[in-house]
């Protein structure tokens, strides 16, 4: 996102934060406010890591991924973190799979989720355990996961 918020954040607690986005508009505004910061302009579910990470957060963009790669893209953000690492990341809580899309926020958006069973599921298989789930927009189903990758 282009509000650097976590980046912020991330740098002030003095990690080296990355980001990836496949929007050219969002990346110069994300670069405009941070030019330290390395930015890979690409899409998530082609993109391979250059490396492993302690953390990663995904706050507000898997649901905008396919629902077909949610979990090839989860698998690889799992994959991307060191033993003991955490990821964040924020999605849509319903009970199943599910796929719409709304104009809510002006232009027609596309919006996925696996669903809370679906992700809890698949992040076991990987080795992840889940440190916290919380509906954190009550009574919108905007939901986030804390999951930790097994030592």
């Amino acid at each position: 996102g282009c509000t650097g918020r976590f980046i912020d954040f991330l740098q002030k607690e003095g990690f080296m934060p990355e980001g990836v986005d496949i929007s050219d508009e969002m990346l110069r505004l994300a670069k405009q406010k941070h030019p330290d910061v390395t930015f890979h302009h690409q899409d998530i579910c082609q993109w391979q890591p250059p490396e492993k990470y302690d953390f990663i957060t995904a706050w507000d963009s898997i649901w905008h991924i396919p629902l077909a790669q949610q979990e090839s893209v989860m698998t690889k953000l799992i994959e991307s973190l060191n033993k003991g690492g955490v990821l964040i990341f924020s999605f849509g809580g319903t009970d199943e799979p599910s796929e719409h899309t709304d104009s809510f926020m002006g232009p027609e958006i596309y919006y996925s989720t696996l669903g809370i069973n679906g992700f809890l599921s698949l992040l076991i298989k990987l080795g992840a355990v889940c440190r916290h789930l919380e509906y954190d927009q009550h009574p919108e189903l905007h939901t986030y996961l804390i999951v930790q990758k097994q030592l």
